[in-house]
């Protein structure tokens, strides 16, 4: 796996593992960073960050900071591995454990990667749902990607896109602008 472009687009990424964690294909955040668009100065956060691409690839692609949480302990050492590997531990901060619990601090962000175990995505919902909220700035992105027969249904958020890879749903809200 590698990242796909901007500033530290070519370098490659390492992975946990084993079957716990499952990265976003290289296709897949092609197509879902095209449709993003600009990241300049763009504040991040990215929940069950796994590897951590999905950050990675917006610091690369100009965003100003990300933050990443996972609890997995090898998706969490590859995770550190790649942000050490690339140089970019000034520009990240990285908190292990729960995703949910993390939703509760006093950081506000303006895009938001959700990539929960498929398995796990229709049982996180709700909860997604009540926390998101209270972390978003006005004009905020939250890019959500599930398997697409059980996809990850954010009722608090106005959905504004929906796009389909395979068995992969991606899905981008966005709140309100002032």
């Amino acid at each position: 796996m590698r990242v796909i472009a901007g500033e530290l687009g070519g370098r490659r990424l390492v992975t946990a593992r084993g079957s716990a964690t499952r990265p976003t294909a290289e296709r897949v955040r092609e197509a879902l960073f095209s449709i993003l668009g600009e990241l300049d100065g763009a504040v991040v956060l990215d929940l069950f960050a796994g590897s951590g691409a999905l950050g990675i690839e917006a610091l690369s692609r100009g965003a100003a900071r990300a933050t990443f949480v996972e609890r997995a302990p090898r998706a969490l050492a590859a995770l550190r591995a790649n942000l050490a590997a690339l140089e970019l531990t000034e520009r990240a901060r990285v908190l292990g454990g729960d995703a949910l619990a993390a939703l509760r601090g006093d950081d506000k962000y303006d895009l938001v990667f959700l990539d929960p175990p498929y398995a796990m995505a229709p049982a996180l919902a709700e909860g997604l749902s009540r926390e998101l909220p209270g972390v978003l700035r006005a004009g905020a992105r939250v890019v959500s990607e599930s398997d697409r027969r059980a996809p990850l249904e954010l009722a608090a958020l106005p959905l504004l896109r929906e796009r389909r890879y395979g068995d992969t749903m991606i899905r981008i809200h966005e709140t309100r602008r002032p």
